[in-house]
């Protein structure tokens, strides 16, 4: 059987480590948010400066400090390298797999096998998987909140020291992400009498006086870097950290940029593969019509924060990770109730979607109007994809606990061809390394530096800057071209404008092209710039 030949600790472990290496020896950092956070964690590192995160010379107030820290931590460990910041996101992935595990067994305590299979569930989840491995600060708040949960059950249960982990739990979201990890952790434990079974409760009004307490530990932990951090960042970084990201923030996130409905069309994806298979579908809405406790909790946890991440107008698909682990919980429970039957129903609806896929993915280089780098693609990891799903269907029957292991290596061998095929053709329109060096050289050597519009760190780690580069407006650059002839100016353009003779440097990047240019060339001929 696959749970007892494969499905252990350790073919876990391989899987995950399997597809890790393959996103660090396929691909750099990625431009913007994989550069601009690593450039963070540099800029702090050179400065010597642990407190206020920096970008380009300024306090950046964006984002709090413990993914730059825990980068700095393994750069202290490993010496400064580009391969550890994809580590920190993937080790606490790795965390909360064994975690939610733990969690499982607090909740069913009388059924191992769910523990057993959901941290292959949540692996084998296509959008989990094809994240964990990137230069993202998501996966340390979907160890908060997988915390926060531990907290909360081991009070329900009545254990010393479940509310001091919830408020731990909250700090660690706090300096991870900020507030927003009250939105997933909050709701289950203000709706404590909805999921806790009647032999467990307590008087409630000690139970809420828990919730306070762990809020305010979770606030003391977070204002113990806040505080001293607004004091040294200055006034302008004041503003911005504790107004700006705060209430300004919740002022304007109610103007619906996006619309309520905008994540259900997400959720679909990521609740691939397990959406695919009809026989997992009555189970599962067997198990939320008439939940146990732990599904309860697991409703708790997803649905309120669904909603108020419905309302919130600033919408991304990784906002929704930290329900996933609510979900793989969900969806083992259910796998669990069937998981000594034999299923004679074959995978057909995923392997048809997971064909179509294949096929899409092998006709890319052939569509008009795709990005130049796409156009390099291969076909034949597109091809790969189709003749795993075609492998898909000529599995033998197999039991329930079979499905998730089975699920996990499929996901890793598809994400792995997908990683393989695209990342491959797109690592030259990606790969700022080279224009990184030109600048770090053209900075040894005293020439000033300019970025024409919004500059995000893009060259700033990998060319090891020790000095800003200068972020330029567009109706400036003639003049800035006028005054610094020596200088360089870098500029991205679309698709319309791939070729750039004259200029010092130039390479395709992301769906256009980035050239360099001496100054003197701009102030001669404006033209060049997009």
């Amino acid at each position: 059987m696959i749970t007892t030949r494969f499905g252990s600790t350790a073919g876990l472990l391989f899987l995950w480590l399997s597809l890790l290496l393959v996103t660090l020896l396929g691909r750099p950092l990625l431009p913007v948010d994989e550069t601009r956070y690593v450039a963070v964690a540099w800029e702090m590192w050179q400065r010597g400066e642990f407190l206020v995160p920096f970008l380009n010379g300024e306090p950046y107030s964006h984002k709090p400090p413990l993914f730059f820290w825990l980068i700095q931590a393994g750069w202290w460990l490993f010496g400064i390298n580009d391969w550890w910041p994809h580590c920190v996101g993937a080790c606490a992935s790795l965390a909360v797999l064994f975690l939610t595990a733990g969690l499982a067994r607090r909740l069913w305590p009388a059924d191992s096998m769910t523990a057993r299979l959901v941290p292959w569930v949540l692996f084998s989840g296509i959008f989990w998987t094809a994240f964990y491995s990137w230069v993202q600060i998501d996966m340390l708040l979907v160890l908060a909140c997988v915390l926060g949960m531990t907290g909360i059950t081991n009070a329900a249960h009545g254990k010393t020291g479940g509310w001091l982990l919830t408020g731990v739990a909250i700090g660690v979201g706090v300096l991870a992400k900020g507030p927003v990890v009250l939105v997933f952790v909050l709701p289950p434990a203000l709706l404590g009498p909805l999921w806790i079974e009647p032999r467990l409760q307590r008087p409630w009004l000690s139970w809420y006086a828990g919730v306070a307490i762990s809020v305010f530990i979770g606030a003391c932990i977070g204002l113990g870097w806040a505080l001293p951090a607004v004091q040294a960042g200055g006034a302008v970084y004041r503003e911005a950290l504790l107004w700006g990201q705060t209430v300004d923030r919740l002022v304007y996130s109610f103007a619906h940029a996006h619309p309520w409905w905008w994540y259900l069309p997400w959720l679909l994806l990521l609740l691939v593969p397990w959406l695919l298979l009809p026989w997992c579908w009555p189970r599962v809405v067997a198990a939320v019509r008439t939940p146990d406790a732990g599904v309860r909790l697991c409703l708790c946890w997803l649905l309120p924060a669904l909603v108020i991440l419905s309302l919130v107008s600033a919408k991304q698909a990784k906002y929704l990770l930290p329900l996933l682990p609510a979900a793989a919980l969900v969806i083992a429970r259910a796998a669990s109730g069937l998981s000594g039957q034999s299923l004679t129903q074959r995978p057909w609806l995923l392997a048809a979607a997971l064909f179509l896929a294949g096929g899409a993915l092998a006709g890319v280089p052939f569509y008009p109007g795709v990005a130049p780098w796409m156009a390099g693609m291969h076909p034949v990891w597109g091809a790969a994809i189709m003749v795993v799903a075609v492998a898909l269907v000529l599995l033998r029957s197999l039991r329930a606990a079979d499905y998730p292991p089975l699920m996990a290596l499929f996901t890793t061998i598809v994400l792995g061809l997908f990683q393989a095929g695209v990342f491959r053709a797109g690592v030259p329109a990606y790969d700022v390394r080279p224009v990184s060096r030109l600048v770090a050289s053209a900075q040894a050597a005293g020439q000033p530096v300019a970025n024409l519009g919004t500059y995000h760190g893009q060259v700033h780690f990998y060319g090891r800057l020790a000095r800003p580069v200068i972020p330029l407006p567009e109706g400036e650059a003639v003049a800035w071209g006028r005054d610094h002839p020596d200088g360089l100016l870098v500029a991205y353009y679309g698709r319309a404008r791939m070729a750039h003779p004259d200029a010092v440097y130039t390479q395709p990047y992301r769906g256009g092209s980035l050239a360099v240019w001496a100054g003197a060339s701009v102030a001669a001929n404006p033209d060049v710039l997009p």
